[in-house]
């Protein structure tokens, strides 16, 4: 899943694609590079953000939207958290819903019912503009498989069919450093929800806490890391916004694991 978000303040690439034509550059580029899925976002999500209105949001995402509907094989994905936004980008053309709320705001249950495409319900403590004041867990992995089954449950009873229902466990989310590895040791554990499970740790913070305190642009080789270790602890969607070095990584992981001994 490559990750296009048309905002002044995403943590990774905040400015670099609202203008139109950078835009729709960056994503037939990441399509070139191998990405099975664009994610689009008009609102960023990064620690401290503040929200912007849907009007806001509909005006940044809609124009793009109609415009690779027409132009890319791969479906389109919407992440968003306002139900307006999610009905109005599926009938513009998007294929797939990405909510860091998991439907959590009032209608958002109804709207995806209603329309015929796959969610992602992500775990996230508290809200973006203060989720990293000092989040606490007693046990963070069932913690969130709890919450994530919970949001299963409350979206099946909302008439939406669990082949539609992807999880997502928020790394960097309401999470400290020591939540997000224990969470990523103990991805598998996740995969027992039977539904595939998308991880999203490209650039973020955590990475860079690891190899020195790097800058987001300096993320790679961790991220590539993260990436190898969640597919193989039970991930299905990598989202990422290093499209090309994360698809020839997991080829070789997918070689690998493929491959028949003689």
């Amino acid at each position: 899943m490559g990750i296009l978000n048309l905002t002044p303040d995403s943590f990774s690439d905040g400015g670099r694609f609202q203008r139109p034509d950078a835009a729709l550059k960056h994503a037939l580029r990441m399509v070139e590079e191998g990405a099975a899925i664009i994610d689009i976002g008009g609102e960023s999500t990064r620690p401290g953000s503040r929200p912007v209105s849907a009007d806001e949001e509909l005006d940044r995402v809609i124009p793009l939207i109609e415009t690779l509907a027409e132009r890319i094989p791969v479906p389109i994905s919407i992440d968003t958290s306002k139900p307006v936004v999610m009905r109005e980008s599926v009938s513009a053309g998007a294929g797939m819903i990405n909510d860091v709320l998991a439907l959590r705001e009032p209608g958002a249950l109804q709207v995806v019912a209603e329309t015929a495409v796959p969610v992602c319900l992500m775990h996230m403590q508290g809200r973006p503009r203060s989720m990293q004041e000092a989040p606490r867990y007693d046990d963070v992995v069932d913690e969130v498989s709890s919450f994530l089954q919970q949001r299963l449950t409350a979206c099946e009873a909302a008439g939406i069919a669990r082949g539609r229902l992807v999880i997502d466990p928020g790394f960097g989310f309401g999470k400290t450093l020591q939540h997000n590895l224990i969470l990523l040791k103990a991805l598998h554990a996740l995969t027992t929800l039977d539904v595939p499970l998308l991880v999203g740790i490209s650039r973020k913070s955590m990475l860079g806490s690891l190899v020195g305190d790097a800058p987001v642009n300096e993320r790679l080789f961790a991220g590539i890391a993260a990436a190898v270790l969640a597919v193989i602890e039970g991930a299905a969607i990598i989202r990422s916004h290093d499209v090309r070095a994360t698809v020839e990584a997991l080829k070789v992981v997918s070689s690998v694991r493929s491959v028949t001994p003689h």
